[in-house]
Parts: C-alpha cells; structure tokens; sequence
C-alpha cells in the first residue's frame, strides 16, 4: 500500500493558529481510498450552505486546488478512481469532499452516521450539515464495536489493511482509521479524537520536540461532544503511539503534517 499525506483545507480560527485538514491518500488494489476528504469544491462554491455560521470561527483560507479531487487530478488520476472513502466523523471540515466523488463508497460508524442523519439530537442538529450528503453517498455503516484489533481495541476491517477503530468523544460516532503501511509500520489517523500532538507525544516523527498548543487544545474541548471521553482518548492514543511501529496522527495539527508529507503529497511505499 502506498500513503500520500494531503493537506486538503487551511483554516485560521483566531488565537489558534494554522489548522490543516490531514488526509491520507492511499493507492491500494482495490483503487484509490480516501481517509477523510477536508472541504471540496462545493465548499468553496457554496460555503454559506455548505459549512454554515462555523466558517466564520474557522476563517478557511485554502482553495479548490487544495481540495482532494484537485490533488488527486495533479497526479494523473480521477474522481472515478477514488473507490472507497473512509470517515474518521462527519463534520464538514472531514466530508466536504465527498461529493467530489460520487462513485465512492462511504464507510462511516452505525453510531456516526446515526448522529449526523438518521438520529441527531439537538446538540447533532446544530453540528452536521445535511448540504454535504444531500447528493447521496453510498453509505457502508459499521455497526458496533467491531472485533479485537490491538491492545484492547476493537474495530471493523473495512478494505485489507484498513481498520475502522471506534473512538467516540469528540462526537458521538467518532473513530480512528488505522492504515497497515507496510513496511512503514502502522498509521493511526486520529481524526479529531486529538487535536495538539503533545497530548499524546513528547516528539514529532522527526524527534522534533512538540510544545504544548493551549489555544488548539481549548478549542478540542470546545467542539468536543464528551470531555472525558477525549481525555481517555488521548491516554490511548498515547498507548498505541509508543509502539515502535505505530504512527498517530491528528487530522488538524500542522506540526505532524510537516513531518510526514514533507514536500507536498510525497509518498510512502
């Protein structure tokens, strides 16, 4: 399996700092698979309706050529080949994109998408927006808590190598997607069950010293569903990043971005 690492939004929030949108792109037998997709061309389209009173706090300062579809379209490939697509959760900042790809299938928690589309309460109903699937996905759910994976996790293996790892705080339906790379050893995309890499690393991939980012850890707590939740959370990622052959990344601190895309979309083999 080959792994590209994309930055597929920009944002600004005041006080905060730059914040990424970390996609992993993966060249894979069953096609191109997407974890996560940022925001997409609708987004930048529409972005009143799109994403809602949330991008005046955000403050996006990408473009289209930063979307998904763009970057995947500079290497030659298409939207067609964009097979699978698998969610870490449902905000708009981590599906924007889906319906730049209309053929891909859509693999997401029971409990996430139940959250965002079938069951929302009244905090769901103020976070999603229904604009971004209004296209229809073909939605894969995987319900449950999965089989044993790994140190005490469970998690449904989605594709070969690809695993849906429930991780539920930041929202309901909330799960990691861990990515079997090989020779690379293990990548554990975190989605928004952390944002500052320091609450789980001393160090980026690169033995870089990671200082705390207090701004970026207040605004977790803010967006967060379940506090305590996301301190457990952060404990076991913790855990799972200090196996030798594990890598976890935040989809939002640009710090762990830098580290492993190095020039931008630079791939792994």
């Amino acid at each position: 399996m080959r792994v590209r690492h994309l930055n597929c939004a920009t944002f600004s929030p005041p006080l905060v700092g730059e914040v990424v949108c970390h996609v992993l792109l993966l060249e894979t037998d069953e096609g191109l698979v997407l974890v996560d997709t940022g925001l997409g061309l609708d987004d930048y389209a529409a972005p009143k309706g799109r994403m809602g009173p949330t991008r005046l706090l955000l403050r996006p300062v990408s473009g289209a050529p930063d979307t998904a579809l763009r970057q995947v379209e500079a290497l030659g490939r298409s939207a067609a080949d964009v097979t699978h697509i698998v969610l870490t959760h449902l905000d708009f900042d981590h599906i924007g994109g889906l319906s730049d790809f209309p053929s891909a299938i859509v693999h997401t928690t029971a409990d996430e998408h139940a959250a965002a589309i079938t069951s929302p309460d009244f905090l769901d109903k103020r976070r999603y927006r229904p604009a971004q699937w209004a296209h229809g996905p073909a939605w894969q759910l995987h319900g449950g808590r999965g089989d044993m994976w790994r140190e005490g996790l469970t998690g449904h293996e989605v594709l070969p190598g690809i695993t849906i790892v429930p991780m539920p705080g930041h929202s309901r339906g909330h799960a990691a997607v861990a990515v079997d790379a090989g020779g690379r050893g293990l990548l554990v995309h975190a989605g928004d069950a952390v944002f500052d890499a320091s609450s789980y690393a001393a160090v980026a991939p690169s033995g870089r010293p990671l200082a705390k980012a207090p701004m970026l850890r207040a605004f977790e707590q803010v967006v967060g569903r379940d506090r305590l939740a996301i301190v457990r959370n952060h404990r076991t990622l913790r855990r799972l990043n200090e196996i030798a052959d594990v890598t976890v990344l935040p989809a939002h601190d640009k710090r762990i971005l830098d580290d492993l895309a190095g020039p931008r979309s630079r791939p792994q083999s």
